[in-house]
């Protein structure tokens, strides 16, 4: 089986069930847990947004004239406060419109401890299953991805909006009472949150108080006690048996493969009773 790897394909159940995109086909992972596979990096590299052939990936799979002139690869896209559509100089309005002027969620997740962040609203739970995240609560609705940075940087000087993969990896997480937190930071920071709903013309920020809280479980028969991550740079095979998938991982006995990561490398990949479909 040979293709450019994408992103893994998540759903909530219970477990978590995984395919992970190869081309034109998908190959279904939670099937081989426990079982030997092979990835062989064949070092071609496939840009993402315009398909050519690439030296070097930039931004998790992209050629360097996609990475300087698309806006989903711009600079507010990792900090969503610093949004400047309002400014007349998104380098894609139309782009910005259908994905940054839309509803996003800003949200609590327990992934490697308690973190903030947030998502469109139609991409959960889809982002909580590819950070990792055990558990997770929905806190606010917001109407753009502005107004949720603008959200996330207030919470975030209490909590933090970063998960430790290496712990996340371990599984080095104990259970928290996620609404608790959401009163207890709504408490901590009422005053710079009504301002800037004020400043935002509140009516369209939501304060979610009715939420259930989410819990997630992955497919993983157990979980590292090292982290030893591979770099197909570095050595374009990676095998091994597949022991378990949480967030975007792979986690192998000899091993962990961040898919994400290597978006758009083209590898060959073997497993004794893999399951193929198309796309």
């Amino acid at each position: 089986m040979l293709g450019a790897l994408d992103k893994m394909q998540v759903k909530l159940e219970q477990p978590v069930q995984y395919r992970l995109p190869l081309g034109d086909q998908i190959v279904e992972l939670n099937p081989l847990l426990g079982q030997s596979i092979r990835l062989r990096y064949t070092g071609n590299i496939f840009c993402v947004h315009c398909g050519k052939a690439t030296k070097k990936s930039f931004n998790q799979g992209y050629c360097y004239p996609c990475f300087i002139k698309l806006a989903q690869c711009d600079m507010c896209i990792m900090k969503p406060e610093t949004c400047h559509y309002a400014a007349g100089t998104c380098r894609e309005p139309a782009w910005g419109e259908q994905f940054c002027m839309q509803p996003h969620i800003v949200y609590l997740a327990n992934s490697s401890g308690i973190k903030v962040g947030i998502t469109r609203e139609g991409q959960i739970p889809t982002r909580w299953i590819d950070q990792g995240a055990v558990q997770a609560l929905p806190i606010f609705r917001v109407p753009s991805r502005h107004a949720s940075g603008l959200i996330e940087v207030i919470l975030a000087r209490h909590i933090s909006d970063k998960t430790s993969w290496q712990q996340m990896l371990k599984n080095q997480v104990s259970p928290i009472d996620l609404q608790a937190e959401r009163d207890r930071l709504w408490a901590l920071c009422k005053t710079e949150l009504d301002e800037l709903i004020a400043r935002l013309e509140g009516n369209a920020i939501e304060f979610l108080t009715d939420q259930p809280s989410v819990d997630i479980r992955y497919p993983v028969d157990h979980y590292p006690v090292k982290v030893a991550s591979f770099n197909l740079d570095k050595n374009p095979e990676v095998s091994g048996v597949l022991h378990g998938i949480k967030g975007q991982y792979l986690l192998l006995d000899t091993g962990v493969i961040n898919i994400r990561k290597f978006t758009g490398y083209e590898v060959e990949f073997q497993g004794k009773h893999a399951s193929l479909s198309s796309k």
